[in-house]
């Protein structure tokens, strides 16, 4: 009967994933929800609206202003997607890149007109009013707020107590009502001046119980009574309907808040950045990827690697259903989140495999052997994960753009990579064991731990990582000092040129690729170049580094001589980078701040500091080790760069957890050098080959994609893998022996003052 119901519940549960499995692929419903098509794409995989901003009334505004306004644009189309885009084009244009839409007129409707905000007390000097409520019938019966004077008027008799660039910050939070709930309201902080006057403003207005209406893009979006005077330079809005309505006040205040005046230039829908093949060769390489791990774990855990295969399987799908329930959009650095959380899918099962094995070894049945395995590796996963969650958690909350994908969807597989291991490997794990896979040859036996002195040679591996530090300190030395840059910026940091040509019809991407990229890249003596079509138009954008006059000649002669293109057809433009400064600065707080988290976390539950501190050396090793491999190799830096610090990091710390979790669980009566020098020697030994193994796997999908990718997934692979080698190689040589000597030469410190 047990067998009987095991065989029924396999069924079952390959019947589950078989309706997973076609949900991913072909998706639910007439929209295909749930599949890969109805996922999102980023303008480097899709395309999507471009909007370009040109800044009223001067033609050269100030550079800090300028910045300003990029960075809060950036904030306020972060709703459309975090993949989206703010840079300057010339001196005096802002571009918008949004992925995944395609209509441009409502992306400018809900956008409005930026700039355009005001704060209008209700009377003048004089006592008349300056707005009045009006009935209105259209929508049905309610009031509706209506400007009695211009704008002009206003300013002129003192109305207007200040404008949106007044305003510091605007976010919907809740606070608590005067029933003890959450209410959701508009916080709003203001800068100095700002605050001045609205203490003013708000002390008259309380005074004569009258009203500050916010005006912005020709209506009254809130016109809040004043119920207090508000001298602190902070303010709340209350009466808000629901959380939504506070966050769309919000973001039109924030916006609303730039300080340059823009209008609309022109609209465009965009195609793809990375070419036509990008998705197709990325899957193939996602598919074969999957292959080969699947090969692996069944050759080297065989019932096990088929759970584990199965369930990876499992998280596949349910990754694809979570990306398309959540609307994610999709990227490189999105991808990139998603090759770290399955390798941490992976490696949760190989900790528990591993465990099985050598509970197989020491003379438990399989039964026995699979209970206690789950049970101890359970800490190592937990602990493992969490910490990557933590770097997850604030890149999310303090980053923005990419940043921000790369960290929801590696937290989006976080969650499910613990949920498949956890859950659905062990539940397949005993459904194959109740139709009678019992025998021990079926789950292998663990191997006695190689011996190595881990921590005898540990100088030999401090000095080979400083040796490759240093000689990429110094590659770095000589690309600048012969003028090629310490690294080889993409136009992602630096910025470049923008030429649009419109050709005189509609060119195929791949072809542009082949033809037209290919004269431009020799006749400019550039390598880098980004190419976006324009729907609907014959147009086409191409990206470059920064061309001087005599490359935009050479660029202009190659189109007019060779496809027969009329030079008031080409337009050139400078612009600026996507990755602001603010990002970057945002990026680094980010990263800092959960450090610190993971710093306190490690702190708590190994019970040592040392093991943190241990662990952020390793981490800073892992970073540095990347970076100059940018100098050696001259990949490009840009957007894709960011991710793969971040992804390794993340890797990293998931790695040496595992490896600390083993020292915690051996740690008993070591008190002299030589018994933490056996005791990291020993723990190392034991988990050497869970994390060759877990390395293996990602490595296998980053090779894949590496393999059968296009030049820009290329670029971002290669690094990755460096970063894939140097995380093991810092786990097992760097990591423990780093902890060894906090613990010996701190405690022997310690000792001394107490004498």
């Amino acid at each position: 009967m047990k067998r009987l119901k095991s065989v029924i519940g396999l069924i079952l549960m390959l019947a589950l994933l078989g309706g997973l499995g076609y949900s991913a692929v072909v998706g639910l419903g007439s929209d295909k929800s749930g599949s890969l098509s109805s996922i999102p794409l980023g303008l480097d995989l899709a395309g999507g609206v471009s909007i370009t901003y040109e800044v009223v009334g001067d033609e050269n505004p100030d550079k800090e202003d300028m910045s300003d306004t990029i960075y809060k644009l950036q904030q306020r189309v972060d709703q459309y997607s975090t993949e989206s885009l703010v840079y300057q084009e010339g001196s005096n244009r802002i571009n918008i890149e949004i992925p995944g839409v395609s209509d441009a007129n409502a992306i400018l409707e809900e956008l409005g007109q930026p700039g355009n905000l005001y704060f209008i007390a209700q009377t003048d000097s004089e006592g008349n009013p300056n707005y009045e409520y009006k009935l209105d019938s259209t929508y049905g019966l309610f009031y509706t707020y209506e400007l009695s004077k211009t704008i002009e008027e206003l300013e002129a008799d003192g109305s207007i107590v200040l404008s949106g660039s007044d305003v510091e910050t605007a976010q919907a939070v809740y606070q608590q009502d005067s029933y003890g709930g959450n209410e959701p309201v508009v916080s709003l902080d203001f800068t100095d001046a700002g605050a001045a006057a609205f203490a003013e403003a708000t002390t008259k207005a309380y005074a004569n119980g009258e009203s500050i209406g916010i005006y912005y893009d020709g209506q009254f979006i809130s016109v809040p009574k004043v119920q207090a005077a508000i001298t602190d330079g902070k303010a709340v809005i209350t009466g808000m309907t629901d959380y939504e309505n506070a966050a769309n006040l919000a973001s039109m205040i924030r916006i609303g808040g730039l300080k340059l005046q823009l209008n609309e230039l022109r609209s465009n829908v965009v195609g793809a950045q990375l070419g036509s093949d990008a998705i197709r060769t990325s899957l193939y390489a996602a598919a074969v990827g999957f292959a080969l791990i699947a090969v692996f774990m069944i050759v080297f855990f065989r019932v096990l690697g088929l759970s584990a295969t199965l369930a990876l399987a499992f998280y596949s799908s349910l990754m694809v259903f979570m990306l398309s329930a959540f609307e994610q959009t999709l990227t490189l650095p999105g991808i990139a989140g998603i090759i770290l959380s399955i390798g941490m899918a992976v490696d949760a099962n190989v900790l528990v495999f591993s465990r099985i094995k050598e509970e197989i070894a020491g003379g438990k049945d399989v039964n026995e052997a699979r209970k206690a395995g789950y049970n101890k590796a359970l800490s190592s996963i937990i602990d493992g994960n969490v910490t990557t969650f933590i770097v997850a958690f604030w890149l999310f909350i303090l980053g923005t753009g990419s940043i921000k994908g790369f960290a929801i969807t590696l937290m989006f597989g976080i969650v499910l990579s613990m949920f498949t291991a956890l859950v659905i490997t062990r539940t397949i794990t005993s459904l194959l064991y109740g139709i009678g896979l019992q025998n021990p040859v079926l789950y292998g036996k663990a191997k006695a731990p190689v011996k190595f002195d881990f921590v005898g040679k540990r100088k030999v591996f401090y000095g080979v990582s400083c040796a490759i530090v240093i000689a990429g300190f110094i590659a770095m030395g000589v690309n600048a000092g012969q003028g090629k840059g310490a690294f080889n910026y993409s136009l992602d940091f630096v910025g470049g040129t923008s030429t649009t040509v419109t050709f005189s019809e509609a060119k195929e991407l791949a072809d542009l690729e082949k033809t037209v990229a290919e004269d431009i890249k020799k006749a400019a003596g550039i390598n880098q170049i980004q190419i976006q079509t324009v729907t609907g138009t014959n147009q086409v954008i191409f990206k470059t580094s920064t061309l001087d006059v005599k490359q935009r000649e050479a660029v202009e002669d190659v189109l007019v001589n060779n496809y027969e293109v009329s030079a008031d057809n080409i337009a050139a433009e400078t612009i600026s980078s996507v990755i602001s400064s603010e990002m970057r600065v945002d990026a680094i707080i980010a990263l800092l701040v959960s450090l610190v988290c993971m710093l306190i976390y490690i702190w708590i539950r190994f019970k040592d500091i040392k093991f943190g501190a241990a662990a952020i050396i390793a981490l800073a090793h892992d970073a540095l080790i990347v970076i100059v491999s940018y100098a050696f190799t001259r990949y490009a830096v840009g957007n894709t760069f960011i991710a793969v610090v971040l992804t390794i990091i993340g890797y990293s710390i998931n790695d040496t957890i595992v490896t600390f979790d083993r020292i915690r669980e051996n740690l008993a009566n070591a008190t002299s050098k030589k018994e933490y020098a056996d005791l990291v020697n020993g723990s190392v030994a034991q988990t050497v080959t869970r994390s060759l193994f877990t390395s293996a796997t990602t490595f296998f999908t980053v090779c894949a994609l590496y393999a059968f990718g296009v030049a820009d997934i290329k670029a971002f692979a290669l690094p990755l893998m460096v970063g894939v080698i140097c995380g093991t190689y810092s786990s097992i040589f760097i990591a423990s022996p780093m902890w060894y000597d906090l613990k010996t030469k701190f405690k022997t410190l310690f000792t001394k003052q107490a004498a």
